[in-house]
């Protein structure tokens, strides 16, 4: 499969870039991990979010700790989107950052998004007593740094032909592949009902850790990477079935990057988004920038 470069973008307003889906042939919609608000952009007009459908998900997610957003997935006309769920960077809790909540698209008169049902936030309880729990402990990984090694750190989401999601893991990363969950009832989820996961799976990243997550067709894209520090990253193509070992494929656009964030377009180009938190003009740290300063990059490719 050759994979051509269409064109870079720099976008405003957020810089920590962390997930992201096509709301329709001209706009998508962007997470950062470090804020708990969603922003709106044009795929045609680079610089800052569309005026006025910015969603602020303090008061419906409760409190003022940030959720740490990193996977979003489209089933039928309901966004989910799930936090990390493990600790701060220094191993302290972080309940803020476990929970998956959904989004509907709004009607006349509303934001083009609005919150829909409740925020979950025991998916890890509701592992208890699943093989995946019991091998690999995902509990008590979370009460680690989420870049240590075996610490907890969910990255990407995905929806299945069956309409279930698929909970990618940046780390832990064992040895056998990095690990995917089968969330087999979301809607009832958010809707205030337990957690059902069906069988877990492998897929094998050459020891790295799932970053996004999106599937294509009969297939999915993955953007892996360290499971802990490091900028060695990758794309891989994966047909979903867990015999079949993923495709890597050369993306030369990828380098000087941090990719957080992949998805498709009505037209089937596929986006990646740079996580520039640290890699911002002039060495400046994000958080010291003006709203308006603060920036991410967009590459889109088109599959040929």
């Amino acid at each position: 499969m050759n994979i051509a470069n269409i064109a870079p973008h720099v976008y405003r307003g957020l810089c920590n870039a962390s997930a992201a889906l096509a709301l329709d042939a001209d706009r998508f919609v962007v997470a950062d991990d470090e804020v708990s608000v969603l922003k709106v952009y044009r795929f045609d007009t680079p610089g800052l979010p569309l005026p006025g459908e910015d969603i602020d998900l303090h008061v419906f997610l409760g409190g003022k700790e940030e959720a740490d957003l990193e996977g979003s997935a489209l089933v039928g006309d309901t966004i989910y989107w799930i936090g990390s769920h493990g600790a701060d960077g220094d191993g302290n809790p972080a309940p803020a950052r476990r929970v998956l909540f959904a989004t509907r698209r709004g009607g006349p008169g509303e934001r083009l998004l609005v919150p829909l049902g409740r925020p979950c936030r025991r998916l890890l309880d509701d592992l208890a007593g699943t093989p995946v729990q019991q091998r690999y402990d995902l509990l008590g990984a979370a009460s680690k740094a989420p870049k240590d090694p075996g610490g907890l750190s969910i990255e990407g989401l995905a929806d299945t032909p069956e309409g279930h999601l698929l909970i990618g893991l940046r780390n832990p990363a064992p040895a056998e592949g990095a690990l995917l969950l089968v969330l087999e009832n979301p809607a009832e989820v958010v809707d205030g009902k337990p957690a059902r996961f069906g069988p877990h799976l492998s897929v094998d990243l050459g020891g790295q850790g799932i970053r996004s997550i999106e599937r294509h067709g009969d297939g999915y894209f993955i953007v892996a990477g360290p499971p802990g520090k490091g900028k060695e990253f990758a794309v891989y193509r994966w047909s979903g079935l867990p015999e079949e070992r993923p495709r890597k494929l050369d993306v030369p656009q990828l380098s000087g990057l941090n990719p957080e964030a992949l998805f498709f377009d009505p037209d089937g180009l596929l986006h990646i988004l740079s996580d520039d938190g640290k890699d911002q003009p002039g060495g400046v740290k994000c958080k010291h920038l003006p709203a308006d300063q603060r920036q991410f990059r967009r590459i889109a490719l088109a599959l040929g």
